[in-house]
């Protein structure tokens, strides 16, 4: 399986990637990171193919609501303004959900575990534009 076989499960809309836009988003753990000043995206088809398009490389970040780390994450590394101006201008960033998105963490845990030899959370996942996971890593600081 690739990161492209799994389906954004056809949500398809017109999204600005120059902003942070999980203030569309239902999931109440994707909503606890939308002030932090990384452009982060939902996963979706229209994003996913856009990257391919504009030929940038994909940072997935996967966590859950009650995970710590991934919320000392998101107050260290991805409130950091210098490194969310750095991956915003490097990278299309998407933040996953895992409790809404088994598939997606399944396959990237799969993934982290096959190179680094271990897996958790935050799993952060470095895929190129064409969805291929090239480099995983779980908490890392800004």
């Amino acid at each position: 399986m690739s990161a492209s076989a799994i389906s954004g499960l056809g949500v398809i809309r017109m999204v600005n990637l120059n902003r942070n836009n999980l203030d569309l988003s239902s999931s109440p753990y994707l909503r606890q990171h939308l002030d932090n000043p990384v452009w982060w995206q939902e996963w979706n088809d229209e994003v996913l193919a856009e990257a391919a398009r504009l030929k940038r490389p994909i940072l997935v970040s996967v966590g859950y609501s009650t995970c710590h780390w991934c919320h000392v994450m998101a107050a260290q590394a991805f409130s950091d303004p210098a490194t969310a101006d750095m991956l915003n201008r490097s990278f299309i960033c998407i933040k996953v959900d895992r409790e809404l998105r088994p598939d997606i963490d399944q396959y990237l845990m799969q993934y982290a575990v096959s190179v680094i030899g271990r897996g958790g959370w935050p799993l952060n996942v470095f895929l190129t534009p064409d969805h291929q996971p090239v480099y995983a890593v779980l908490y890392a600081t800004a």
